[in-house]
């Protein structure tokens, strides 16, 4: 199929070398493809030179400000973000590839992202459909939020598309454990260098809240053990966030600022 509009595909990695080879196929059909790399220690960098001469290595600046530099060194008309973890269905390529060549007014495209989790694909809670807006057209958007996380902001008209983007962002119970453990890390500090102090009715109430979300009120219940887990750690998460808050505010964390300030 001729591509009437060239595509960029912008990916940042760090120690990936057991998923970003999965990725890269689902995308080797860009004409070009971007990844900067936040100085990995494994084979990541010698995979993605296999399908790219465009890798770049670049300290680690925060989630939104690395995929913000990646998207800038795109060339192309149309911006394609994918992390390591993920990739193009093949549905969703063919539906890329149709939209891109029927001269489609919209600015940007969200994709449903489906997520795999303990061994099976979550179809409900928090995590189905879970669009992101993953395609858009080079000057029109821009990563903006609070890190880690991010989402794209698009000037303009965007759409959704129907078919899946693949998620494997776990490799087991142990690595969610650790991500959460980094990511509620960033929040506390997050929350402290805007003056948020300690809410012991958030600590109590938005775990119970986001586990009674995900799992009734968003049918997590439907996906099994593997659905009752991921509400439970999702409360966990939220409840580990407002202890590491609690502790930057009026325990372990205050102490420690203080010391430093002493020195």
């Amino acid at each position: 199929m001729t591509r009437t509009y060239p595509v960029s595909v912008c990916i940042i990695t760090f120690n990936e070398e057991s998923r970003i080879r999965d990725c890269l196929e689902s995308v080797k059909w860009a004409d070009e493809i971007i990844v900067v790399d936040s100085f990995s220690t494994d084979k990541t960098v010698d995979i993605c030179k296999e399908y790219t001469e465009r890798v770049y290595r670049r300290a680690w600046g925060g989630n939104i400000d690395q995929k913000n530099h990646t998207i800038g060194l795109a060339t192309k008309d149309w911006l394609l973000c994918l992390d390591a973890d993920e990739r193009l269905s093949p549905e969703l390529t063919e539906e890329i590839q149709n939209v891109l060549n029927s001269h489609d007014t919209a600015d940007g495209f969200f994709f449903p992202r489906r997520s795999s989790y303990l061994g099976r694909w979550i179809f409900h809670g928090d995590w189905y459909p879970d669009y992101q807006l993953r395609l858009f057209k080079r000057g029109r958007g821009r990563w903006q939020g609070t890190n880690p996380h991010g989402r794209v902001s698009v000037e303009g008209k965007t759409r959704y598309m129907k078919h899946d983007l693949y998620h494997f962002n776990y490799r087991n119970l142990s690595h969610q454990l650790k991500t959460m453990d980094n990511y509620s890390d960033v929040f506390s500090g997050i929350m402290v260098e805007r003056n948020k102090d300690f809410s012991l009715f958030q600590l109590i109430f938005r775990p119970l809240y986001k586990f009674i979300k995900v799992y009734i009120l968003k049918r997590g219940f439907l996906d099994g053990l593997p659905g009752f887990i991921l509400a439970i750690t999702n409360a966990f998460y939220i409840f580990v966030k407002y202890v590491k808050l609690w502790e930057c505010t009026h325990g372990n964390g205050r102490e420690k600022k203080q010391n430093e300030k002493t020195v």
